[in-house]
């Protein structure tokens, strides 16, 4: 089996591959039977689109949907749709984002319900194969639709703007198609730039909460805590999963020290990691299993129905089980990460570590007291970002669009708030190893042993006053790899 080829069929798209899609060199093919199905569903549209009115194909869009499109004005309508909506603004998204957009259309195309011609299908694999990328500004989306985003795509298609290549921007011209006016709506009635960006965040999210237990044990470890808020008998008392996958894990992690430990009770950074961590563990599956249905989903307006060889006008477009998902993963996540940085603070405390305050090297030094100002920067930041995207609210197109979710807001805050979420784990993790060197103690064994050598190998072993920038940038790269240990 060729793990460098990824085959695209409209249905078993997963957060996993789209991340390895958007960031790894890999080749995409296209499934013979979601070339079928796309082919299938255009036909359909076409047959309808004779017989009744079809929203896009034979009216305008938005509050012109009362418009009927002329049958001599039909092949420059669609044309006129895709310029008048290529209108994004800003900076452009990250690349990866971008790649991630062009995966989830090809995979919602081969669904079956967009009507597009199939002969897009190959272009747009191309694209990601050539490491091509259509312009596509931050601005332009609330969760309704990625109309501008995808309406640059298509431009691109046409020929009448360039693709974006290489690491400074050049401009090329690539594979082109010539899609018909009739399937302009088609072709960017869809949400593919917002679920590409949730989807990426779905994945660093999990990875990064994984990557935070195993740091959570090795700070445990380091203050000689106590092992016993993990015992099986507290989280049968109470069963929630989430939390129980937690306690499991750290239970699995310190099972080669078992020490007396130092405290009767410890604070809640670790007495209530299982409780906090676990709904951020919960809530990141939830926001997964969402996403992952989206993807795979043939979610346009109108919807083309093979199987009863019609056409449905719907509301799929609207994201809203996307937002609110990430919503509430990001205020977990906050939660999770107030007591990483709580025990930031036992790490620089002699009663905890029983090393000098801020694991100083002399009386005078100040160690690692910085490392606390740039977690909690960082936390401020993860904070800010845990606001409810979907409490905003727009009317547009002269009244007939009432709502809007801003699923496309939510994920660029989830975005935003893990970046900052490493930083913080970073913080952490710097502080864990460095008292684990002080006091000169090493894990026995197992995937915390693992861990403690992984950062050990890479960390500074220096204990006098220096920039810990680059510790913290080290530590956070490390962040992936103690996430596989758990693998």
């Amino acid at each position: 089996m060729d793990d460098s080829r990824i085959v695209i069929d409209g249905t078993t798209l997963t957060c996993p591959t789209v991340a390895r899609v958007a960031r790894g060199d890999v080749t995409v093919a296209v499934a013979t039977e979601g070339v079928e199905r796309a082919r299938e569903a255009w036909r359909i549209a076409g047959e309808v689109a004779e017989a009744r009115p079809v929203y896009g194909r034979t009216t305008g869009v938005g509050a012109n949907r009362v418009v009927d499109v002329e049958w001599e004005d039909a092949d420059a309508h669609g044309l006129r749709l895709l310029r008048s909506h290529a209108a994004g603004a800003g900076p452009l998204v990250s690349p990866e984002i971008v790649r991630a957009m062009v995966l989830i259309r090809l995979n919602q195309i081969s669904a079956g319900g967009s009507g597009v011609d199939p002969g897009v299908l190959q272009p747009l694999a191309d694209v990601l194969n050539l490491g091509l990328l259509p312009p596509v500004p931050v601005y332009g989306a609330i969760g309704t639709g990625d109309l501008t985003a995808l309406a640059s795509t298509a431009l691109c298609l046409l020929g009448e703007r360039s693709w974006l290549s290489g690491p400074d921007g050049g401009q090329e011209r690539g594979p082109g198609f010539r899609l018909r006016s009739a399937d302009a709506l088609a072709f960017i009635s869809s949400n593919a730039a917002t679920l590409g960006e949730a989807a990426l965040a779905a994945t660093d999210l999990r990875m990064l909460l994984d990557a935070s237990t195993v740091v959570a044990a090795l700070s445990l470890f380091a203050v000689r805590g106590s092992e016993e808020p993990y015992a099986p008998y507290v989280h049968e008392a109470c069963p929630h999963p989430g939390q129980a996958e937690v306690a499991a894990t750290m239970r699995m992690l310190l099972a080669f020290d078992h020490a007396e430990p130092a405290r009767i009770q410890d604070p809640y950074g670790y007495r209530a990691f299982p409780q906090v961590h676990g709904p951020a563990r919960e809530s990141a599956l939830y926001a997964e299993d969402v996403i992952t249905r989206e993807i795979n989903a043939a979610a346009e307006n109108p919807l083309i129905d093979r199987a009863g060889r019609t056409v449905w006008h719907n509301g799929n477009f609207h994201t809203a089980y996307v937002g609110l998902a990430l919503d509430s993963s990001r205020a977990a996540l906050f939660q999770t990460m107030a007591l990483s940085t709580a025990r930031l603070g036992t790490l620089t405390e002699p009663s905890f570590t029983g090393l000098p305050p801020f694991q100083a090297a002399t009386e005078a030094s100040s160690g690692i007291m910085v490392l606390e100002y740039v977690a909690h920067s960082a936390l401020a930041d993860v904070r800010r970002y845990a606001t409810p995207a979907a409490l905003g609210g727009a009317v547009l197109s002269r009244g007939v669009e009432e709502h809007a979710g801003f699923s496309t807001q939510s994920a660029r805050a989830t975005t935003d708030a893990l970046a900052a979420y490493r930083i913080g784990l970073g913080c952490e993790l710097v502080a864990a190893t460095r008292a684990l060197r002080m006091q000169g103690r090493i894990p026995s064994g197992g995937p915390l042993k693992a861990a403690h050598d992984l950062a050990t190998g890479i960390l500074d072993p220096r204990m006098e006053d220096r920039p810990l920038d680059a510790d913290i940038a080290m530590a956070a790269d490390l962040l992936p790899h103690l996430a596989r240990l758990l693998a």
